[in-house]
């Protein structure tokens, strides 16, 4: 078997049966490592791909395969509990690895310290038996880097971990394509479907919700935001979206929606809603799963955005959109909970400001449709 620098090779490519992909989180997590697996699907086509990832640690929060099923990119799934220390846990964990017999091991987690990637170096070469892994966070692979030039915006973490896998091969993480979810046709139906009571109605999609207490915007300024493109656009429909528990703040923020207004929290699976969502012209919310389904359909996106992390690092894929990110003495706090500051890096953004945004970012999403129109014809 070939090293893992030497896979760029056809020929020890070719020779790769088995890989296992290790990616941890929810819906957005793993959305973002959507061009990573583009990667691994084309440079390994007849491999079987299977994904080691966790448990869904949240009500609101989807497991990998509610994502990945169906697309082709990964064929099987292992997963279990994250934080586990049971030895007898591990030991089955490593047991199905071993009985699976990876050739190589794709290492696409978020960076976690030195000495959780020894950990798991050992745990997967040792105790596993993968001879081969690649993407393993250390130095600055497990560092976005800081803004270069004058955008002042971090390395995203796709980007970051489309370098840590670069010994693979080249991958653009700006090119939508290497984020399409293959939707089925059956999951577009579905979809179609549900949207059915607004046919003929250009829409507005909104996700309010969110399961992060610091991410959360507040239902009145979602309302207030609503307000006004409501009064601006009083042709256009509204979908809302989002987890079955934020159905009420949906209704709650849509109340003065002068149009059609239909609530589909909780109402489609992720995959369903991701083909809603890039039946819509706009999307608002904050930083959420919904926000990443919107890019990835290349669908423009205003963003109130809590500045918990660098600015950048999980800003939607492409371009046009138009995040709303207030820098603070507080910022990159990384806090799940903020109650000492008050969440001021979102109060502090104001409607007026989010509804600029949005119509920005619509402004943008129309003519680059028309110019894209006009080339194809």
């Amino acid at each position: 078997m070939a090293t893992a620098n030497a896979l760029s090779d056809p020929a020890a490519r070719s020779r790769v049966r088995r890989i296992l992909i290790y990616r941890l989180g929810s819906l957005g997590d793993t959305m973002v490592v959507l061009p990573s697996l583009h990667l691994v699907a084309r440079l390994f086509p007849n491999a079987e791909r299977r994904m080691l990832s966790n448990h869904p640690v949240h009500g609101k929060a989807a497991p990998a395969s509610a994502i990945l099923d169906h697309s082709g990119l990964i064929t099987g799934y292992m997963s279990y509990a994250v934080g586990t220390r049971n030895p007898w846990t591990l030991a089955k964990i490593a047991l199905s690895i071993r009985v699976y017999r990876p050739d190589l091991l794709v290492y696409l987690t978020k960076p976690r310290g030195e000495a959780v990637i020894a950990r798991d170096r050992k745990f997967f070469q040792l105790i596993c038996g993968v001879r081969n892994i690649v993407g393993l966070p250390v130095g600055t692979l497990g560092e976005n880097l800081p803004p270069q030039g004058t955008g002042g915006l971090w390395e995203s973490e796709a980007a970051r971990l489309a370098r840590s896998v670069a010994a693979l091969g080249p991958l653009d993480v700006n090119d939508l394509s290497n984020w399409d979810l293959r939707l089925t046709p059956e999951e577009q139906a579905k979809a179609a479907q549900a949207l059915a009571p607004l046919a003929g109605k250009a829409l507005i999609a909104c996700g309010p919700g969110t399961k992060m207490q610091a991410k959360d915007w507040g239902a009145a300024s979602w309302r207030a935001l609503l307000d006004k493109l409501a009064a601006a656009h009083p042709e256009h429909g509204l979908i809302l979206v989002g987890a079955k528990d934020d159905a009420s703040v949906s209704d709650e923020v849509s109340t003065g929606w002068s149009g059609r207004v239909l609530n589909l929290c909780g109402a489609l699976a992720p995959r369903v809603t991701a083909a809603a969502l890039a039946r819509t012209e706009l999307f608002l919310g904050p930083d959420s799963g919904p926000m990443h389904f919107a890019a990835a359909a290349g669908v423009p996106c205003a963003i109130a955005f809590a500045s918990r992390t660098e600015p950048g690092i999980w800003y939607p894929a492409g371009h046009g959109h138009r995040v709303v990110y207030h820098p603070l003495p507080c910022s990159n706090c990384d806090l799940e909970v903020c109650t000492v500051n008050q969440k001021r890096c979102l109060t502090s953004i104001s409607p007026d400001e989010m509804f600029q945004a949005a119509e920005a970012a619509w402004r943008d999403g129309r003519a680059r449709s028309t110019a894209a129109a006009a080339y194809t014809n």
